[in-house]
């Protein structure tokens, strides 16, 4: 904790530029300048308080490896197949296509799916994709109605219209901008923005999820207000934030709902930048770490609550849904445009890499609703109330889990999309890891391009390789992982003195010519963290990824049609042998405690390193590029609970009787069964 505020002191109250070191022309920054403005990307407009990174347009990262990997086994798979399954995708009677919003079929779900199945069409320049997305963006914005308003005419109680069916739809507007320019998404956003402001604050975000998510109304406003500098929009985010439910309580939170918690505690601060009251920028910060130290003494990054998280279940057994990280990576991102802080990349790391891919069958053409740190069973049967809901929530399912199911395509393409940001001095800087190309504009004006070759994070070594017609003036930066002791920089060759335990960026100030060469380091080791709010449990990482004991997975093929959520639907064509669910049940023994040296807890274990996989999708079992090797005994009290999980933890450290046996030890992110948490035996 004491960590934590230190940050936090760090982040909120010294906005300052902080040397930490040196050499030549290169030097490690707690955090950027924002006094400048960049010249070439739409950054805060003032008297918004200015940027400390800014996306860039949507086309401008092209991703490679993994990542990529992934987006074109979503495109292949689900994600880019959900309108043959889900019947909120169906274009018969659906309100998102007539202009009085009416039909029986219309509300978050299509703009949830579009949100990432449009932006993975521009990054992947995928034809049947874009079209797709076009007409379901165009039917938007020919239908808005003379009142300004727009999208299916949901309303609740008394007449109130809820106005949470239109958040997500608005980004995918800003994305369909941000890659056409089609004027005609600015006139309807302000329209409708110039209607909602009418709306008396009594009939505002009244309903639950709207009045809980106003931040994502928001950031639509402050997008706007940054392209056409309408002084209204400033009225409009005003009234917003008024109007959204209360993120900024000290001890508590508004409502403890999983998703709501990783979409919504960062509301404060992105009001933060009209009010510059620094404690809305405390008030996320607080909500970040209360969440984290009642619910979140696990690992992975996020926090265990497998509807609303409820007191006195924070066992690692406790889950999030697929919902909630996508959220939580795209929070994550925006905070780090806000603060500058690399806290929030860090993050969004730590769950793209350890929880993210471990939600789906490996080929993304299913998932399931909640995935926890320790989990032995995938199966459809109703676990409550050793999970917060009544039904078959634990299952790899593509006929059910309505939210996520439609949800989860935002999660790499949005992680991808960060993962380069303009700078304020007209730099640029990398935030998040795999291999990649970005092309921008830096200096003044010069378009350059920057190849990032790496398998990161199961390797420490990153090049990146410049491309550029004539030699450039421009400030790189990039991010060094809190994990990393001794990162290092070569630039063409010359190593550059980085100060060791160095935390923030590397800035490297340079007349960049085409071929240039940056080479980083991140040198990664074991560690072991004690959980010590949670039984003194330990998790094991390797640099950024944790690890998980390998258990032989054994997948039962089932129809999903039979063990799907009360409320989903599927369209009847629909066929259950081309996209059948999965229950996934363990084939050997899961329930160890590791023996740990308790001088030098990380010389229990060793690292063994294999061939990266030919088909690029390292996060399977089978695929992982590096294991762990340790040794535990088994602990015959701790089995399944008469709900049917995995029991509780057992206090450690654990006396057992059994014999010493080898383990193997997988990437979490690989793992659809694991325990990541483990007990610490004698």
């Amino acid at each position: 904790m004491k960590k934590q505020l230190a940050r936090l002191g760090c982040s909120i109250l010294a906005f300052t530029l902080c040397h930490i070191a040196v050499a030549q022309k290169g030097e490690v920054i707690n955090r950027l300048s924002n006094a400048q403005t960049n010249a070439f990307y739409t950054s805060n407009k003032a008297p918004l308080a200015a940027s400390y990174f800014i996306k860039l347009p949507i086309a401008s990262i092209t991703p490679g490896g993994f990542v990529r990997k992934a987006m074109e086994l979503e495109r292949d798979g689900l994600a880019g197949h959900l309108g043959e399954i889900s019947l909120w995708l169906s274009k018969t009677d659906n309100a998102w296509l007539n202009k009085e919003g009416i039909g029986k079929y219309g509300w978050e779900e299509l703009p949830y799916w579009l949100k990432g199945y449009g932006d993975m069409a521009y990054i992947l320049h995928d034809e049947h994709m874009l079209k797709e997305t076009k007409f379901w963006i165009n039917a938007v914005l020919n239908n808005q109605r003379d009142n300004g308003d727009f999208g299916p005419k949901v309303e609740r109680g008394t007449g109130k219209r809820d106005l949470w069916t239109n958040m997500p739809m608005l980004w995918c507007l800003q994305s369909y901008y941000d890659y056409t320019h089609d004027p005609r998404v600015l006139t309807l956003m302000t329209r409708y923005f110039k209607w909602q402001l009418s709306i008396p604050d009594d009939q505002f975000l009244e309903d639950y999820w709207e009045n809980s998510r106003g931040g994502d109304n928001m950031y639509s406003v402050y997008w706007l207000y940054n392209i056409t500098g309408d002084r209204f929009l400033l009225d409009l985010a005003t009234k917003l934030d008024k109007n959204t439910a209360n993120w900024r309580q000290l001890n508590n939170l508004p409502n403890w709902h999983n998703v709501n918690i990783a979409q919504c505690f960062r509301e404060p601060a992105q009001y933060y930048q009209q009010s510059k009251d620094t404690n809305d920028l405390h008030a996320t910060y607080n909500d970040f770490y209360l969440v984290r130290n009642i619910y979140g003494q696990v690992p992975g990054g996020m926090f265990g609550a497998d509807e609303n998280a409820r007191k006195g279940y924070d066992d690692p057994r406790q889950a999030i849904e697929t919902c909630g990280m996508v959220e939580q990576i795209t929070s994550d991102n925006m905070l780090t445009s806000i603060t500058g802080d690399p806290l929030w990349a860090e993050n969004a790391e730590n769950v793209a890499f350890n929880q993210f891919s471990a939600a789906f069958t490996p080929d993304y053409r299913s998932l399931r609703y909640l995935t926890a740190p320790n989990m032995i069973i995938n199966d459809g049967k109703n676990h409550s109330p050793g999970i917060a809901n009544e039904g078959p929530f634990l299952m790899m399912n593509p006929f059910s889990s309505r939210c996520c199911q439609h949800n989860h395509a935002a999660g790499w393409v949005y992680y991808s999309e960060y993962s380069w940001m303009a700078t304020p001095d007209n730099g640029l800087a990398a935030q998040l890891y795999f291999e990649n190309k970005v092309k921008a504009k830096v200096g003044h004006g010069q378009e350059v391009s920057i190849t990032q070759h790496t398998h990161y994070p199961f390797d420490s070594g990153i090049q990146l390789t410049l491309n550029t017609a004539a030699s450039v003036d421009f400030p790189l930066y990039l991010r060094i992982p809190e994990w990393c002791k001794t990162p290092s920089v070569k630039v063409n060759g010359k190593a550059l003195s980085i100060t060791a335990n160095a935390y923030g960026y590397i800035k490297l100030s340079n007349r960049w010519k085409n071929g240039d060469q940056v080479f980083i380091n991140f040198p990664m080791e074991i560690s072991v963290r004690t959980w010590d709010k949670n039984k003194n449990s330990v998790s094991v990482n390797y640099g950024p990824l944790t690890y998980s004991l390998k258990i032989k997975e054994d997948y039962t093929k089932t129809d999903g049609r039979h063990n799907a959520q009360g409320d989903a639907g599927w369209q009847p064509s629909a066929d259950p042998e081309k996209w059948p669910s999965f229950e996934i049940h363990p084939g050997s023994s899961w329930n160890y405690g590791l023996l740990l040296n308790e001088k030098d807890p990380a010389s229990s274990f060793k690292v063994m390193k294999k061939a990266w996989p030919a088909d690029n999708n390292p996060f399977t079992n089978t695929n992982a590029p590096i294991v762990l090797i340790a040794k535990g005994k088994q602990i015959p009290a701790w089995g399944i609970d008469q709900y049917g999980l995995v029991a509780v933890l057992p206090q450690s450290p654990v006396q057992s009787s059994e014999p010493v046996t080898p383990l193997t030890l997988v990437p979490m992110g690989g793992a659809r069964l694991r325990i990541s948490a483990f007990p610490v035996v004698k």
